[in-house]
Protein backbone atom coordinates (compact mmCIF):
# COMPACT_ATOMS: atom_id res chain seq x y z
CA UNK A 1 0.00 0.00 0.00
CA UNK A 2 1.41 3.42 -0.93
CA UNK A 3 1.92 6.09 1.72
CA UNK A 4 -0.90 8.16 0.18
CA UNK A 5 -3.37 5.26 0.26
CA UNK A 6 -2.37 4.40 3.81
CA UNK A 7 -2.87 8.05 4.81
CA UNK A 8 -6.34 8.10 3.24
CA UNK A 9 -7.29 4.84 4.92
CA UNK A 10 -6.18 6.06 8.36
CA UNK A 11 -7.85 9.44 8.09
CA UNK A 12 -11.00 7.73 6.82
CA UNK A 13 -11.14 5.87 10.14
CA UNK A 14 -10.58 9.06 12.09
CA UNK A 15 -13.11 11.21 10.23
CA UNK A 16 -16.57 9.70 9.89
CA UNK A 17 -19.00 11.84 7.93
CA UNK A 18 -21.82 12.96 10.22
CA UNK A 19 -25.41 11.85 9.79
CA UNK A 20 -26.97 14.10 7.18
CA UNK A 21 -30.39 15.68 7.30
CA UNK A 22 -32.35 16.06 4.09
CA UNK A 23 -30.07 18.31 2.09
CA UNK A 24 -31.29 21.48 0.41
CA UNK A 25 -28.31 21.71 -1.92
CA UNK A 26 -27.78 20.74 -5.55
CA UNK A 27 -24.90 18.87 -7.16
CA UNK A 28 -23.80 19.79 -10.68
CA UNK A 29 -21.47 16.95 -11.65
CA UNK A 30 -19.79 17.35 -15.05
CA UNK A 31 -18.12 14.38 -16.74
CA UNK A 32 -15.23 16.42 -18.16
CA UNK A 33 -14.36 17.60 -21.65
CA UNK A 34 -15.83 20.73 -23.19
CA UNK A 35 -18.46 22.63 -21.23
CA UNK A 36 -21.34 23.73 -23.48
CA UNK A 37 -22.45 27.28 -22.75
CA UNK A 38 -26.06 26.19 -22.27
CA UNK A 39 -24.96 23.73 -19.59
CA UNK A 40 -22.88 26.30 -17.73
CA UNK A 41 -25.67 28.87 -17.93
CA UNK A 42 -27.81 26.31 -16.13
CA UNK A 43 -25.16 26.03 -13.42
CA UNK A 44 -25.06 29.82 -13.08
CA UNK A 45 -28.85 30.03 -12.83
CA UNK A 46 -28.92 27.45 -10.05
CA UNK A 47 -26.19 29.30 -8.12
CA UNK A 48 -28.06 32.60 -8.39
CA UNK A 49 -31.30 30.93 -7.32
CA UNK A 50 -29.62 29.58 -4.17
CA UNK A 51 -28.17 32.87 -2.94
CA UNK A 52 -26.17 35.92 -3.92
CA UNK A 53 -24.34 34.24 -6.82
CA UNK A 54 -20.93 33.98 -5.12
CA UNK A 55 -18.85 30.98 -6.23
CA UNK A 56 -15.58 29.74 -4.74
CA UNK A 57 -13.44 27.84 -7.25
CA UNK A 58 -11.24 25.13 -5.71
CA UNK A 59 -8.46 24.22 -8.19
CA UNK A 60 -6.38 21.78 -6.10
CA UNK A 61 -6.82 18.95 -8.62
CA UNK A 62 -5.03 20.78 -11.42
CA UNK A 63 -1.38 20.49 -12.44
CA UNK A 64 -1.18 24.29 -12.52
CA UNK A 65 -3.87 25.34 -10.04
CA UNK A 66 -2.66 28.94 -9.85
CA UNK A 67 -3.54 29.17 -13.55
CA UNK A 68 -6.59 26.93 -13.87
CA UNK A 69 -8.34 28.38 -10.81
CA UNK A 70 -8.36 32.02 -11.95
CA UNK A 71 -9.24 30.90 -15.49
CA UNK A 72 -12.30 29.06 -14.21
CA UNK A 73 -13.25 32.00 -12.00
CA UNK A 74 -13.07 34.25 -15.07
CA UNK A 75 -15.34 31.89 -16.99
CA UNK A 76 -17.91 31.98 -14.21
CA UNK A 77 -17.69 35.77 -14.00
CA UNK A 78 -18.53 35.81 -17.70
CA UNK A 79 -21.76 34.01 -16.79
CA UNK A 80 -22.70 36.78 -14.39
CA UNK A 81 -21.46 35.22 -11.16
CA UNK A 82 -19.16 36.61 -8.49
CA UNK A 83 -16.28 34.15 -8.48
CA UNK A 84 -12.84 33.77 -6.93
CA UNK A 85 -10.26 31.00 -6.84
CA UNK A 86 -8.97 29.57 -3.55
CA UNK A 87 -5.99 27.20 -3.44
CA UNK A 88 -5.52 25.60 -0.03
CA UNK A 89 -2.87 23.44 1.59
CA UNK A 90 -3.98 20.92 4.20
CA UNK A 91 -2.81 23.18 7.03
CA UNK A 92 -4.64 26.17 5.54
CA UNK A 93 -7.85 24.12 5.28
CA UNK A 94 -8.06 24.06 9.08
CA UNK A 95 -7.50 27.77 9.61
CA UNK A 96 -10.44 30.03 10.56
CA UNK A 97 -9.48 32.64 7.96
CA UNK A 98 -9.89 30.04 5.20
CA UNK A 99 -13.41 29.26 6.36
CA UNK A 100 -14.35 32.94 6.24
CA UNK A 101 -13.85 32.92 2.46
CA UNK A 102 -16.90 30.66 2.23
CA UNK A 103 -19.17 33.21 3.95
CA UNK A 104 -22.00 34.14 1.63
CA UNK A 105 -21.06 31.55 -1.00
CA UNK A 106 -23.99 29.97 -2.82
CA UNK A 107 -21.79 27.92 -5.15
CA UNK A 108 -18.62 25.81 -5.05
CA UNK A 109 -16.75 24.59 -8.12
CA UNK A 110 -13.98 21.95 -8.27
CA UNK A 111 -11.75 21.99 -11.34
CA UNK A 112 -10.34 18.96 -13.14
CA UNK A 113 -6.99 17.23 -12.74
CA UNK A 114 -6.13 14.47 -10.25
CA UNK A 115 -8.82 13.86 -7.65
CA UNK A 116 -6.49 12.64 -4.90
CA UNK A 117 -4.89 16.10 -4.79
CA UNK A 118 -8.25 17.43 -3.58
CA UNK A 119 -8.87 14.80 -0.93
CA UNK A 120 -5.25 14.92 0.27
CA UNK A 121 -5.69 18.63 0.96
CA UNK A 122 -9.28 18.82 2.18
CA UNK A 123 -10.63 15.51 3.47
CA UNK A 124 -11.47 15.62 7.16
CA UNK A 125 -10.56 19.28 7.60
CA UNK A 126 -12.67 22.10 8.99
CA UNK A 127 -12.97 23.41 5.43
CA UNK A 128 -14.40 20.06 4.30
CA UNK A 129 -16.97 20.12 7.07
CA UNK A 130 -17.93 23.69 6.13
CA UNK A 131 -18.42 22.65 2.50
CA UNK A 132 -20.79 19.87 3.57
CA UNK A 133 -22.67 22.33 5.76
CA UNK A 134 -23.07 24.80 2.89
CA UNK A 135 -24.35 22.03 0.64
CA UNK A 136 -26.84 20.86 3.24
CA UNK A 137 -28.16 24.41 3.60
CA UNK A 138 -28.70 24.92 -0.12
CA UNK A 139 -25.46 25.69 -1.95
CA UNK A 140 -24.77 24.38 -5.44
CA UNK A 141 -21.65 22.20 -5.59
CA UNK A 142 -20.23 21.71 -9.08
CA UNK A 143 -17.16 20.07 -10.49
CA UNK A 144 -15.72 18.57 -13.64
CA UNK A 145 -13.61 15.45 -14.28
CA UNK A 146 -11.58 15.00 -11.06
CA UNK A 147 -13.97 17.54 -9.58
CA UNK A 148 -16.74 15.05 -10.31
CA UNK A 149 -14.96 12.03 -8.84
CA UNK A 150 -14.46 13.72 -5.46
CA UNK A 151 -18.23 14.13 -5.01
CA UNK A 152 -18.93 10.59 -3.82
CA UNK A 153 -18.19 9.06 -0.43
CA UNK A 154 -16.40 6.16 -2.16
CA UNK A 155 -14.02 7.77 -4.64
CA UNK A 156 -12.37 6.12 -7.63
CA UNK A 157 -8.77 7.35 -7.68
CA UNK A 158 -8.04 6.38 -11.28
CA UNK A 159 -5.44 3.79 -10.22
CA UNK A 160 -5.35 0.00 -10.50
CA UNK A 161 -3.59 -2.41 -8.18
CA UNK A 162 -2.41 -4.67 -11.01
CA UNK A 163 0.58 -3.64 -13.09
CA UNK A 164 -0.63 -2.40 -16.45
CA UNK A 165 1.00 -1.20 -19.64
CA UNK A 166 0.16 2.28 -20.86
CA UNK A 167 -2.84 2.15 -23.15
CA UNK A 168 -4.18 -1.06 -21.56
CA UNK A 169 -5.75 0.43 -18.46
CA UNK A 170 -8.95 -1.06 -17.01
CA UNK A 171 -9.12 -3.97 -19.45
CA UNK A 172 -10.33 -6.40 -16.81
CA UNK A 173 -13.33 -6.86 -14.53
CA UNK A 174 -11.76 -8.42 -11.46
CA UNK A 175 -12.06 -8.15 -7.69
CA UNK A 176 -9.67 -6.12 -5.61
CA UNK A 177 -8.19 -4.21 -8.55
CA UNK A 178 -9.80 -0.75 -8.67
CA UNK A 179 -8.35 1.60 -6.06
CA UNK A 180 -10.90 3.58 -4.06
CA UNK A 181 -10.44 5.94 -1.11
CA UNK A 182 -12.80 8.18 0.86
CA UNK A 183 -14.15 11.07 -1.22
CA UNK A 184 -15.71 14.28 0.03
CA UNK A 185 -19.10 12.60 0.45
CA UNK A 186 -21.55 15.08 -1.07
CA UNK A 187 -23.33 12.03 -2.48
CA UNK A 188 -23.41 8.86 -0.40
CA UNK A 189 -25.76 6.60 -2.31
CA UNK A 190 -23.60 6.38 -5.43
CA UNK A 191 -20.04 6.29 -6.73
CA UNK A 192 -19.18 8.70 -9.56
CA UNK A 193 -17.09 8.01 -12.66
CA UNK A 194 -16.30 10.57 -15.36
CA UNK A 195 -15.25 10.84 -19.06
CA UNK A 196 -17.33 7.69 -19.03
CA UNK A 197 -18.35 6.43 -22.48
CA UNK A 198 -15.65 8.49 -24.21
CA UNK A 199 -12.85 6.73 -22.32
CA UNK A 200 -14.61 3.34 -22.09
CA UNK A 201 -14.63 3.19 -18.31
CA UNK A 202 -17.42 0.64 -18.02
CA UNK A 203 -15.11 -2.11 -16.70
CA UNK A 204 -13.93 -0.15 -13.71
CA UNK A 205 -17.38 1.06 -12.68
CA UNK A 206 -18.81 -2.47 -12.99
CA UNK A 207 -15.96 -3.67 -10.75
CA UNK A 208 -16.60 -1.00 -8.12
CA UNK A 209 -20.38 -1.48 -8.13
CA UNK A 210 -19.95 -5.23 -7.78
CA UNK A 211 -17.77 -4.69 -4.73
CA UNK A 212 -20.16 -2.04 -3.32
CA UNK A 213 -23.57 -3.37 -4.43
CA UNK A 214 -25.53 -1.02 -2.17
CA UNK A 215 -24.18 1.92 -4.17
CA UNK A 216 -25.39 3.07 -7.56
CA UNK A 217 -22.69 3.57 -10.17
CA UNK A 218 -23.08 6.85 -12.05
CA UNK A 219 -20.92 7.22 -15.17
CA UNK A 220 -21.06 10.71 -16.69
CA UNK A 221 -19.80 11.33 -20.20
CA UNK A 222 -17.95 14.40 -21.42
CA UNK A 223 -19.82 17.66 -22.11
CA UNK A 224 -22.59 16.32 -19.88
CA UNK A 225 -23.69 16.88 -16.29
CA UNK A 226 -25.70 14.91 -13.78
CA UNK A 227 -27.64 17.51 -11.79
CA UNK A 228 -28.79 16.04 -8.48
CA UNK A 229 -31.60 18.08 -6.98
CA UNK A 230 -32.79 18.11 -3.35
CA UNK A 231 -34.78 14.96 -2.77
CA UNK A 232 -32.52 12.83 -4.95
CA UNK A 233 -33.81 13.49 -8.45
CA UNK A 234 -31.01 13.25 -11.02
CA UNK A 235 -31.42 15.28 -14.22
CA UNK A 236 -29.17 14.92 -17.28
CA UNK A 237 -28.09 18.14 -19.00
CA UNK A 238 -25.55 18.76 -21.74
CA UNK A 239 -24.83 16.81 -24.92
CA UNK A 240 -24.24 13.11 -24.24
CA UNK A 241 -25.38 10.52 -21.69
CA UNK A 242 -25.25 9.39 -18.11
CA UNK A 243 -25.14 5.67 -17.34
CA UNK A 244 -26.52 4.37 -14.04
CA UNK A 245 -25.62 0.88 -12.79
CA UNK A 246 -27.62 -0.81 -10.04
CA UNK A 247 -26.37 -4.08 -8.52
CA UNK A 248 -28.43 -3.95 -5.33
CA UNK A 249 -30.63 -6.88 -6.35
CA UNK A 250 -27.95 -8.73 -8.29
CA UNK A 251 -26.13 -11.95 -7.49
CA UNK A 252 -22.47 -10.98 -7.28
CA UNK A 253 -19.55 -13.42 -7.41
CA UNK A 254 -16.07 -12.11 -6.59
CA UNK A 255 -13.61 -14.81 -7.63
CA UNK A 256 -9.92 -13.86 -7.35
CA UNK A 257 -7.98 -15.19 -10.30
CA UNK A 258 -11.12 -15.60 -12.41
CA UNK A 259 -12.96 -12.30 -12.28
CA UNK A 260 -16.29 -10.84 -11.22
CA UNK A 261 -19.69 -12.28 -12.06
CA UNK A 262 -22.83 -10.18 -11.73
CA UNK A 263 -26.23 -11.68 -12.53
CA UNK A 264 -29.08 -9.19 -12.57
CA UNK A 265 -27.15 -5.93 -12.94
CA UNK A 266 -29.60 -3.20 -13.96
CA UNK A 267 -28.31 -0.64 -16.47
CA UNK A 268 -29.91 2.69 -17.37
CA UNK A 269 -28.62 4.84 -20.25
CA UNK A 270 -29.97 8.35 -19.79
CA UNK A 271 -30.02 11.14 -22.38
CA UNK A 272 -30.21 14.92 -21.87
CA UNK A 273 -33.59 15.76 -20.38
CA UNK A 274 -33.97 12.34 -18.75
CA UNK A 275 -34.57 12.02 -15.01
CA UNK A 276 -33.64 9.29 -12.53
CA UNK A 277 -34.83 8.99 -8.92
CA UNK A 278 -31.90 7.96 -6.72
CA UNK A 279 -34.24 6.95 -3.90
CA UNK A 280 -36.53 4.62 -5.86
CA UNK A 281 -33.72 3.69 -8.32
CA UNK A 282 -36.08 4.17 -11.24
CA UNK A 283 -36.07 6.33 -14.34
CA UNK A 284 -38.74 9.03 -14.31
CA UNK A 285 -40.88 9.41 -17.41
CA UNK A 286 -40.50 12.72 -19.25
Amino acid sequence: MTKRLLFCALIGLAFALPARPETQGTLFIIGGGDRPESMMLRFAALVRASGAGKVIVLPNAGAEPKVSGPEMAAELKGLGLEAESLLLSRDEADRPESLKVLDGASGIYFTGGIQSRVTDALYGTAFHRKLLELYEKGAVVGGTSAGAAIMSEVMITGDEKRKVEEGREFETIEPGNIVTVPGLGFIREAVIDQHFATRKRHNRLISVVAEHPTLLGIGIDESTAAVIHPGGLLEVVGEKNVIVMDARGARVRLEPGRGIGVNGLVLHVLLPGDMFDLKTRKAVAR
